[in-house]
């Protein structure tokens, strides 16, 4: 008699995968304090912003939980022609940048912190998108307009991005703004919710007794 037999299939390489071991790889680096000037390092890779305070409101559930509100990242090279970018720090010039995006608006920046974690060029653009879809920071999820630079004298009258709409204050010049911040507020608040009633289930939290709880 033949029984039916389907070997496992197997792709150390799947996003899936190497999403799993960025995170791990992720939340082992040190939370540096974005305060003070942010101490100069060298290197392209991997970015995250955390917040960890109780001055805004709708943030304040994520400060004792390892969800970023925003990750990105920063290369070396031109993703479209190869060419090195003249910088030896870019990670380090992007961390500068949003501090100052933070700190204009008056946001408390004694409340935020970031992690970074250096790599190749080549992994940067999966990390990134591995980060985004593991954690779905809220910045990137609902409040989009953050990580964006000044627009060009031809469309710097566009309009307004949901995050300025919230928080005002960035030295740039906006078209109207479509967004009504109290909706758009709302729609963080339950994003919030989701993402830490979603916490547990993380495949790179889990240890052989259980579940990793919230950050310490």
């Amino acid at each position: 008699m033949t029984t039916s037999y389907e070997p496992d299939f197997f792709d150390p390489l799947s996003t899936e995968r190497l999403t799993n071991v960025i995170c791990d790889a992720f939340e082992h680096q040190p939370l540096i304090p974005m305060v003070d000037e942010l101490p100069r390092f060298s290197g392209s890779g991997l970015y995250a912003i955390y917040y960890r305070g109780d001055s805004i409101a709708f943030y304040a559930p994520l400060k004792d939980y390892e969800i970023p509100v925003y990750v990105g990242q920063s290369v070396s090279n031109n993703s479209n022609t190869g060419k090195s970018v003249k910088s030896s720090t870019p990670l380090h010039e992007r961390m500068t940048q949003h501090r100052t995006s933070i700190s204009d608006t008056g946001l408390p920046i004694e409340e935020f912190h970031f992690r970074a974690l250096r790599t190749p060029d080549i992994h940067a653009n999966l990390g990134e998108k591995g980060l985004i879809s593991a954690y779905q920071p809220v910045w990137n999820a609902i409040l989009r307009g953050f990580g964006s630079n000044e627009q060009g004298s031809k469309t710097r009258q566009s309009a307004k991005s949901k995050w300025d709409t919230v928080h005002e204050g960035r030295k740039r010049t906006f078209g109207t703004a479509p967004h009504d911040p109290e909706k758009v507020v709302k729609e963080v608040e339950a994003h919030i919710l989701e993402r830490i009633a979603a916490y547990d289930d993380r495949p790179w939290r889990r240890t052989s007794t259980g579940m990793a709880g919230p950050a310490a």
